[in-house]
């Protein structure tokens, strides 16, 4: 039951919170520090150009990775014989990651960096404003 008391648990339950692209091999960590949250996501073969980083709909961290390069062009692919094909070298690998933030961030202060095909996007958190309490009290009355 811990589990359904975790802020995050949609992270692990809801598949529209943390979405990705079928066959995607992006691989993601998602680190918390008392000052942010950090994302690191495995982008090999693509460069700065081909990443796409934004917040749509207010908390929707949006990733997208267009145009790798292909290895072999379609003229010599038909001259090839592929013995195994596991990095999907070949054709494009587009992908896209949607994770929804938590409440707590600096939707305006999110950086992003690419180094030696990782991705890195911080998003600093809102450590100045207080969070509201859980407990919401509602005033019973005799009359409604």
């Amino acid at each position: 039951m811990a589990l359904f008391g975790d802020p995050f648990r949609r992270f692990f339950l809801s598949p529209t919170i943390y979405r990705t692209s079928p066959g995607s091999t992006a691989l993601l960590d998602w680190l918390e520090t008392p000052n942010a949250h950090i994302f690191k996501i495995n982008v090999p073969g693509y460069s700065r150009e081909d990443i796409k980083v934004q917040v749509e709909d207010g908390n929707i961290l949006v990733i997208r990775c267009e145009g790798g390069k292909d290895e072999v062009s379609k003229e010599k692919e038909k001259d090839i014989v592929w013995h195994a094909a596991e990095r999907k070298t070949l054709g494009r690998s587009d992908f896209s990651r949607e994770i929804e933030l938590p409440e707590d961030v600096k939707v305006e202060q999110i950086k992003a960096q690419i180094d030696n095909g990782v991705l890195t996007v911080v998003v600093p958190k809102d450590t100045t404003t207080p969070k509201p309490s859980k407990v919401r009290n509602i005033n019973v009355t005799s009359k409604l």
